[in-house]
């Protein structure tokens, strides 16, 4: 088994810490950003991109490479990495994101503010329901053609060791903020019991499958804003051993009351064993990843990088801004002056202004080559300061400077 996790330093008097994550396509040095290539590709970049401006792994989608192009093929392939070019460590969700954002109607956005009323029938605003979920797995409509298919936690497990990535998700429920308490415990408990068959199906195919690298295996920790459900889901996942094996790794998962992110990062990492890696799922803003890598997060992955980036927003180190607004059409400054992306130092404010305004698809390759260098590069700045001790002066000196819009 070619997988590992060594701590290498700690933030004094908080969980954080920087180690190494060594998998069979190489090493991932944390605390680290995951860009998120969902359907085998950063949107508006080359793999070779990526990799140049620093991403040590990239985390795709099984549910949409499941229906697209479907997981013989990228089986058949060799795997996720050989399927996209892509020579370094890569991750898959397990699909626990669609069940709740299709099943809500939500699709790709969900709430991270806690102060809203609670309903286990919340539905956005002329959506339809995709998914219904039941203690066997879930059901679903595909949104690209409108077929009905079935994932269980056998099936994910399935999927993804086709898919073939490094690091692979249990099947779980996201909820959202608006459910109620009750039914938190419940979907915390089915859960619970669909990592136990992750686990069991996941053996199995590990053994059938030696021909190919050793997959690690992450539990999903779920609760929402509940510090006893957050607690119970990171114990019961710590300690959980199926068919003679347990989890690698974790993953904190859910909707986070995103005021609270600290808090209940580190509720979790109190109850999970020091030795594993753990991942925070779709976090990516640069608050949140001071407050996750602090609280003892080793990866992220978010879209908002990649997203923000094709409707002209632009990261920079006092702020965030959309580059398209009249202010700089004649701005010849680098997006970010202390930027060393390959946009910053090739490419004017007003060029990326121009492109926008003109609807060129350079527009959105160049921001979010930036962001995506701009958000690795600022958890890799963490991760030095970690070994270099300075990690919370850094942090406050960043945090200081940098506004979410200016």
């Amino acid at each position: 088994m070619s997988f590992s996790f060594e701590v290498k330093s700690r933030i004094a008097g908080a969980h954080g810490r920087s180690g190494v994550i060594t998998t069979p396509h190489g090493q991932i040095k944390t605390p680290a950003f995951i860009p998120v290539g969902t359907k085998a590709t950063v949107k508006a970049a080359l793999p070779d991109s990526i990799e140049e401006l620093g991403a040590q792994a990239v985390l795709a989608n099984a549910y949409h490479l499941y229906l697209q192009p479907g997981p013989e093929t990228l089986d058949e392939a060799g795997g996720l990495g050989k399927f996209m070019n892509w020579n370094k460590p890569t991750f898959t969700d397990s699909g626990g994101f669609q069940v709740m954002s299709l099943g809500v109607g939500f699709k790709k956005v969900i709430d991270m503010n806690g102060d809203s009323l609670n309903s286990d029938d919340l539905i956005a605003e002329k959506r339809e329901r995709l998914a219904h979920v039941d203690d066997d797995g879930v059901t679903f409509k595909s949104h690209l053609d409108g077929s009905m298919h079935r994932f269980s936690p056998e099936i994910s497990m399935r999927v993804q060791h086709q898919i073939g990535a490094d690091i692979i998700f249990a099947f779980d429920e996201l909820t959202t903020l608006h459910n109620t308490k009750k039914y938190q415990e419940e979907s915390l408990e089915r859960t619970r019991l669909w990592a136990i068959r992750c686990l069991d199906e996941h053996k199995r195919l590990t053994d059938s499958r030696s021909h190919r690298p050793y997959q690690a295996l992450f539990g999903v920790l779920q609760g929402a804003q509940y510090e006893d459900l957050r607690r119970k889901a990171a114990k019961d996942l710590g300690e959980m051993e199926s068919s003679g094996i347990s989890f690698d790794g974790f993953g904190i998962g859910g909707a986070l009351d995103k005021s609270k992110l600290g808090t209940i990062v580190g509720w979790a990492v109190d109850e999970l064993p020091d030795n594993k890696p753990r991942h925070l799922l779709g976090i990516g803003e640069p608050a949140d990843l001071f407050a996750g890598v602090e609280n003892g997060a080793d990866t992220f992955d978010c879209v908002a990088p990649t997203r923000e980036a094709r409707t002209s927003a632009v990261y920079s180190a006092t702020g965030r801004f959309n580059v398209s607004g009249g202010s700089y059409r004649k701005d010849f400054s680098p997006i970010d002056p202390e930027c060393d992306c390959y946009t910053c130092k090739n490419y004017s404010r007003a060029y990326l202004n121009h492109l926008f305004r003109a609807k060129e698809i350079l527009g959105p390759t160049l921001a979010t080559i930036h962001n995506v260098h701009f958000i690795v590069n600022l958890v890799e700045q963490m991760r030095l300061a970690i070994e270099a001790g300075n990690f919370l002066e850094f942090k406050n000196e960043f945090l200081g400077r940098y506004k979410n819009a200016i």
